[in-house]
């Protein structure tokens, strides 16, 4: 028996995540390559262009962020989501989480300014 079985690394129990959203980020990517609408070299160049922008973080806490801007580029590119599409859902979700009462789930048709 190993001196280190059953002990976990430095670390092990931080959450790999500092946010939710950066979780279903990391999973629709995931998703969407193994759909096949873009291969890994795809991404990591979408990515790496990204996280290479004038003014990212050198602590990497903007990470996600430039994941998330990567992502919505490359649906964008392969006529998937344009811009406009991908900001208009994201403040109709805005507007559906503060319309929501706490506790209650959080749906798009809670959204006051649908249908405008």
């Amino acid at each position: 028996m190993s001196r280190h079985e059953g002990t976990l690394p430095a670390g092990f129990d931080e959450p790999v995540f500092a946010e939710p959203w950066q979780a279903e980020a990391f999973a629709l990517t995931v998703a969407l390559h193994d759909k096949g609408l873009f291969s890994w070299s795809e991404w990591a160049e979408a990515l790496s262009a990204e996280v290479k922008q004038p003014g990212a973080a050198t602590d990497g806490h903007d990470y996600y962020e430039h994941w998330l801007a990567a992502l919505e580029k490359l649906l964008s590119r392969k006529g998937v989501a344009r811009k406009g599409e991908v900001d208009e859902l994201a403040a109709a979700w805005e507007r559906a989480a503060h319309a929501t009462p706490h506790g209650k789930p959080i749906l798009l048709e809670n959204d006051p300014g649908a249908g405008r």
